[in-house]
């Protein structure tokens, strides 16, 4: 479950600028003025129909509650980075932030190995590379460019793909956008 602080900043954000007070929101949602007053200071173990009964009050979905709007502070030690198993690789995920879409921020250690063929991604995604050190070939499988450190190339990711490094070892940081997809219309 979320951080119950991210929850309790989100309801507290949300009522203000709904112009409510806490007495008319606990009102609304059919809670104690003192059980939404915890839950807004980040006290507390909200129930699922706690949530619910919050999120309808204040005319949000219950994802409004629990994503972490804005850009809070994030480090990684380098000392600290997990790296895991790739297809031409090792690859270590820097990031990812959820909203009206996914950004997932990757580094890719890539070593000198032939092209692997990527599957396409959801519809709408797009790849942001940008070659950190060494020799990189990367792009849509019919259109595949030849990158050097420095260089930077964005595209499509919802079609077959690759990104693979023909020299001994190259580093790319990759940047992947997914859209949000409605999941269920309406009614």
């Amino acid at each position: 479950m979320t951080d119950v602080r991210t929850l309790g900043r989100n309801v507290r954000r949300i009522r203000q600028e709904r112009g409510l007070s806490l007495g008319n929101l606990a009102r609304e949602a059919g809670l104690a003025k003192q059980t939404l007053a915890n839950l807004e200071n980040g006290a507390g173990n909200p129930t699922v129909e706690t949530m619910l009964a919050v999120a309808r009050a204040l005319g949000v979905g219950v994802n409004w509650l629990v994503t972490e709007w804005g850009s809070p502070v994030l480090v990684q030690r380098r000392e600290e980075a997990g790296w895991a198993h790739a297809p031409s690789g090792r690859q270590r995920e820097l990031d990812r932030v959820h909203g009206t879409g996914q950004v997932t921020t990757t580094l890719l250690e890539l070593t000198g190995q032939s092209a692997v063929v990527r599957p396409a991604l959801s519809p709408g995604t797009l790849l942001h590379a940008y070659v950190v050190s060494g020799d990189v070939v990367a792009g849509p499988v019919d259109d595949p460019r030849k990158l050097q450190a420095g260089d930077f190339i964005r595209f499509p990711g919802d079609v077959p793909h690759v990104a693979w490094s023909p020299s001994a070892t190259a580093e790319l940081h990759l940047v992947t956008t997914v859209p949000q997809v409605q999941q269920f219309s309406p009614g």
